[in-house]
């Protein structure tokens, strides 16, 4: 139960493993706007993480390349290509203005004492979005598994508003290496269903072919060994494979004379990585249990959940604009009325006389006030200096109190009309962070290649008519024609 809750699943509330959210936590207390020393953020999230460096280092790493929570500077590795980041102290990063803006409010978040009862660390962070279907997860724990696909940015805060206006909604995954998926078997990310997706083929010419990306999961490298596999075992043929990848994917296939560039596409999705099928699994943790379900009911908990967060932090809102108003009338009338000038007040011996004294004086004021006036108010009052009372301007703090009625009337407007808050609020994850976040992988419906016919002919047919044999292996006898080993 430890793996499964500890390490390997994530939580359905935030979509974050116990790593994933000690980084960010520790990141937090480390953000000063500067970038950190990746070294420094491991180093200080072993406080909350009792399971070493270098966990903690590759999980880093692995937020870090998704760029959506974490800012990256240096050599962060590259998912397409499998190269693998710089050592820590090499590489730096800091939270995105995304992360800052989603996940973090002291106080909407429930805390816990870390392993070791020394610091305090989230439960769950406040996550005001489906960072889950976003960023996508996998696991492995004790008799159970996890794979959650990634999806789009703009499309997920797009489902939420659906989810809030009462539609029905269905997302598709979005792969950050590109490709074309068939998603027609996707089954919503349940457990048994499965994803075909496929690297982009290009015919440059009758003799060279360029593939333009790789599918999820696949790296330049282990798709060029794919493809030189295939060809060793003659189910194509080529002449030279070349892995050109820079800033863009691009490997390069020269086909000898006389072979169709068409066939040799069919029969590279066929036999090599340029064609690849994933089973998604989506398990997550809901309270403290792992379940499977469907990412359209993990959309529906998160935007359920950003709704609770978002009202709760405007009734925290609320409350703090009333204690403003409320102390700000408070010491209108204490100056206005000159109750600091009163004898009686003047004249009182100990602070309980003075509480007695200041209550009496404020009791016609007393309905004018949300709530009762508690001695910690008064002691406020008293300890306010004189110079600060002398120097008080009423039309100023009319002014203030206002605009505290403004704000007040507005944050109440928000808590009646919740549910088009949280519609605006989505949309403004969209304007704001929106950009540059456009799908990359294309929705296509594929056609089963049949492999016999895109085999190439790899063998030799013999016959042997007094025996009775048939087959490729007889190599002595009668020859009949060409074909393959399928």
């Amino acid at each position: 139960s430890y793996v499964i809750l500890e390490r390997a699943v994530p939580a359905v509330l935030d979509g974050l493993k116990p790593v994933q959210r000690r980084i960010l936590h520790s990141l937090k207390e480390l953000d000063d706007g500067r970038f950190n020393k990746i070294a420094n953020v491991i180093g200080n999230t072993m406080k909350y993480h009792p399971h070493g460096d270098a966990a903690i280092g590759d999980a880093t790493v692995n937020l870090g390349q998704k760029e959506l929570m974490i800012e990256p500077q240096g050599n962060w590795g590259d998912v397409r290509t499998g190269d693998r980041a710089a050592a820590p102290r090499y590489i730096e990063g800091r939270l995105s203005k995304f992360a800052l803006a989603i996940c973090f409010n002291n106080d909407t978040t429930e805390w816990q004492t870390s392993y070791d009862g020394r610091n305090k660390e989230p439960v769950h962070l406040p996550m005001k979005f489906p960072l889950l279907l976003a960023q996508g997860a996998e696991g492995i724990a004790v008799g159970l598994s996890t794979k959650i696909l990634p999806h789009n940015f703009i499309e997920l805060c797009k489902a939420s508003i659906d989810i809030l206006k009462g539609k029905k909604t269905n997302v598709l995954p979005d792969f950050p290496t590109g490709g074309t998926a068939d998603f027609s078997l996707y089954n919503q990310g349940e457990r048994g269903g499965k994803v075909r997706v496929r690297a982009k083929i290009e015919a440059l010419d009758k003799k060279t072919l360029l593939i333009k990306d790789v599918p999820f999961g696949v790296t330049t490298g282990s798709l060029v060994e794919s493809i030189i596999k295939a060809n060793d075992n003659g189910k194509i043929k080529i002449k030279k494979v070349v892995d050109n990848t820079a800033k863009n994917v691009e490997i390069q296939i020269d086909l000898p004379p006389g072979v169709s560039p068409d066939q040799t596409i069919d029969a590279l999705y066929a036999f090599s990585d340029c064609e690849v099928s994933i089973s998604p699994n989506a398990c997550v943790i809901v309270d403290q249990k792992p379940k499977f379900t469907t990412v359209n009911d993990i959309l529906k908990i998160s935007t359920d959940n950003t709704v609770d967060l978002l009202k709760k932090e405007l009734e925290i809102r609320l409350s703090d604009l009333k204690e403003k108003i409320f102390f700000t009338s408070l010491l209108k009338i204490f100056i206005d009325e000159g109750m600091y000038k009163n004898p009686e007040y003047e004249n009182s011996g100990n602070m309980d006389k003075c509480y007695e004294v200041l209550d009496t004086l404020f009791e016609p004021f007393f309905k004018q006030f949300y709530r009762k006036i508690e001695e910690e108010d008064y002691k406020k009052l008293i300890d306010k200096p004189l110079s600060s009372i002398t120097r008080f301007d009423t039309s100023k703090v009319d002014e203030q109190i206002k605009s505290l009625e403004e704000q007040i009337s507005a944050v109440q407007h928000n808590l009646d009309n919740l549910v088009e808050f949280s519609i605006e609020y989505f949309q403004n994850l969209i304007d704001k962070f929106g950009k540059g976040k456009e799908r990359k992988t294309e929705i296509g419906v594929f056609d089963n290649i049949n492999t016999r016919r895109v085999a190439i002919s790899n063998a030799k047919l013999y016959v042997n008519r007094q025996e009775g044999f048939v087959g490729i292996g007889l190599k002595k006898d009668e020859f009949v024609c060409d074909c393959s080993d399928i």
